[in-house]
């Protein structure tokens, strides 16, 4: 008799540098909503990796901790289905991390796409913070820890699974059995969405996003400098689709496909203005968010019971994690007594 297959284990998580946005929803917040159905799933506050590059203001990283965790809350994460975790309060990742960086090369996590884009964004040059440049090694220990085999990520971030697979595959030869899970990644259907002022990427130090404890008043005033088709100069001229930021927030969240394509097509051909466009986009947004809004508020009543809620899952994720570590320290000889 066949023993019953066991759920996939999905690990996920955000940097807590700030309230997160529209680009979390769409990219990956309203998916956990659904893994935590189907799944198995690990929540990660990723408050030791922010370190890496906040240094010079760790507070900011100690305040969002709540803010996000209100986030999660609010969009409908349920702690009874997922479990979210604090990971600088789970030692035995970064001591997966130690063992892991002698299984990897600092030329390898230099060749790293991900990391190399990082550097540049961050402007390091050469003057790269050793925590940064070995994060490859940090994801592997988070997503090895809880044996994930499932990693919800952008396009841009799969060098970093592979690389986690990579020192996966690296220390189960020197067990000389499977003590890790590799993983593979879960890329979503709708990627990143762009900023209001139309830039590549919706980023909080960019300052172009609509964050979803938004207020009303808020949202208006940011869907007013939502970027459109810039060479819609008339109302009467043909308009684009391609690069426009407004119809690319209507595709992520208008559920009214058939009004949407209709809309679409009428600005194509010419007779709608952008007026018209961002004031359904407002609606969209505005009945969207007010409902996330509110349960924010409400939780945020109640802040004993969210850090009641990150302890409970802590502990029980580092469970989990600490098994992990005991059979890696033994398949490496480490265990005395």
């Amino acid at each position: 008799m066949s023993k019953p297959s066991t759920p996939d284990v999905i690990l996920t998580g955000d940097r807590p540098t700030g309230p997160l946005h529209l680009g979390h929803y769409v990219g990956s917040l309203r998916n956990r909503v659904t893994y935590q159905n189907q799944y198995k799933q690990f929540i990660m506050l990723a408050d030791s990796q922010a370190l890496t590059d906040n240094m010079d203001d760790t507070n900011k990283v100690h305040r969002n901790v709540v803010e996000v965790a209100l986030d999660y809350l609010a969009v409908g994460i349920d702690p009874a289905k997922s479990t979210i975790l604090i990971q600088s309060q789970i030692p035995e990742l970064a001591e997966l991390t130690f063992y892991y960086l002698n299984m990897v090369t600092v030329a390898r996590l230099e060749r790293n796409p991900t990391v190399k884009a990082e550097i540049v964004l961050r402007g390091f040059e050469r003057d790269i913070p050793a925590g940064f440049l070995t994060y490859p090694a940090s994801q592997a220990a988070d997503i090895s820890a809880f044996k994930a085999s499932l990693v919800p990520v952008g396009e841009d971030q799969i060098p970093m699974i592979e690389q986690t697979n990579e020192i996966v595959r690296r220390f189960n030869r020197i067990a000389n059995r499977d003590i890790l899970v590799e993983c593979k990644a879960l890329v979503p259907e709708i990627g990143r969405l762009p900023g209001i002022d139309g830039k590549a990427k919706m980023s909080k130090s960019l300052g172009n996003t609509i964050n979803l404890g938004a207020s009303a008043d808020e949202i208006t005033a940011a869907v007013k400098k939502v970027s459109t088709d810039p060479l819609h100069l008339r109302v009467q001229d043909p308009g684009h689709l391609e690069g426009n930021v407004a119809f690319i927030y209507l595709d992520a969240f208008d559920t009214d496909k058939a009004a949407l394509d209709e809309m679409k097509a009428h600005y194509v051909r010419g007779g709608l203005g952008d007026s018209i466009v961002k004031k359904r986009l407002e609606v969209v947004l505005q009945e969207m968010l007010a409902p996330i809004r509110a349960r924010r508020e409400e939780y945020a009543k109640d802040k004993a019971y969210v850090m009641q809620v990150l302890k409970e899952g802590t502990a029980r994720a580092r469970e989990v994690a600490a098994r992990t570590a005991d059979e890696v320290k033994a398949a490496l000889g480490l265990s005395y007594f």
